[in-house]
């Protein structure tokens, strides 16, 4: 619970730093993005998934998706000038972050990894990764992505 705790508190510190304005808010378990939508009473494409990626060993980035799409991978890779893109393993996640999978933001990251974003972040407020389990942050997706210096690209396609 203590480690959990200090990444809520990574998030806010990393958030007040940046000058964002974010709300962080409790929610149930869920065990889909579209449940989870559904109990913040949002879309799927309203919330952000955050993912590391490892571009080698010891480097990786930041991919920001709408959760209704999902990675492109050889735009992702053709944008972070990489022949070969993977997720790494949850562990190997958490040694680059901090968070453990489900958690992930890069808000107090304990690195500051490159960030490539989908446009459709772009004008709405969007809900991400808090840094504990239970908890989603909620910030305006411009603001977010200027704070993050990201690379707004086109790194994504539909879900199937």
């Amino acid at each position: 619970m203590a480690e959990e705790l200090r990444g809520r508190e990574r998030v806010l510190r990393a958030a007040d730093a940046l000058g964002l304005d974010v709300t962080i808010v409790d929610r149930p378990a869920a065990a889909s993005l579209p449940e989870a939508a559904a109990a913040l009473g949002i879309s799927p494409a309203d919330i952000v998934k955050s993912l590391v990626v490892r571009r080698r060993a010891g480097d990786y980035l930041f991919a920001l998706v709408p959760g209704d799409e999902q990675i492109s991978w050889p735009k992702l890779r053709a944008a972070a000038g990489a022949n070969k893109l993977v997720l790494p393993p949850a562990d190997e996640a958490f040694e680059a972050t901090g968070y453990t999978r489900g958690t992930i933001t890069p808000l107090g990251s304990t690195a500051a990894w490159p960030v490539f974003a989908a446009p459709g972040i772009r004008g709405r407020r969007v809900s991400m990764g808090a840094g504990e389990h239970g908890a989603s942050l909620f910030v305006n997706g411009d603001e977010l992505l200027a704070a993050l210096d990201a690379e707004v690209l086109d790194i994504t396609e539909p879900l199937p």
